[in-house]
């Protein structure tokens, strides 16, 4: 290793993989924003709307899982068009909805925090 790598890590640093917590907060923003949705497009998402974050399919369909467990989001079944099979498509339940709102608002929290964090990063240099 050299120094220049360690400058060139933080210009371009790896994705940063969403923890359960943080995964359960974008797919509320996702669905309170984009409407109903299915899992590998919530990875597509992420990857085209916020580049230097990813999501696992472990990690998401275990945040899915627990949303719709706890009664916040449900889940049913449709055919995608373009698609062969159908897909399970997620939607807050209108009683969540605001719910949803406020746990939604912890992803653009942590957005904003991990902006600050590479700014100041980045004025360090």
């Amino acid at each position: 290793m050299k120094l220049d790598d360690i400058y060139q890590f933080f210009k371009q640093p790896p994705p940063v993989y969403l923890s359960k917590e943080v995964a359960v907060c974008y797919v509320l923003y996702t669905l309170v924003e984009k409407g109903d949705s299915y899992g590998t497009a919530l990875i597509q998402s992420i990857e085209t709307d916020y580049p230097l974050y990813r999501l696992s399919d472990t990690v998401l369909y275990s945040a899915l899982k627990f949303l719709e467990d706890d009664g916040i989001i449900s889940g049913y079944w449709k055919k995608v068009e373009g698609r062969g099979r159908p897909r399970r498509m997620y939607h807050v339940v209108p009683e969540k909805d605001e719910l949803a709102k406020d746990l939604s608002k912890l992803w653009l929290t942590y957005l904003q925090d991990e902006s600050t964090f590479e700014k100041s990063s980045k004025s360090r240099k």
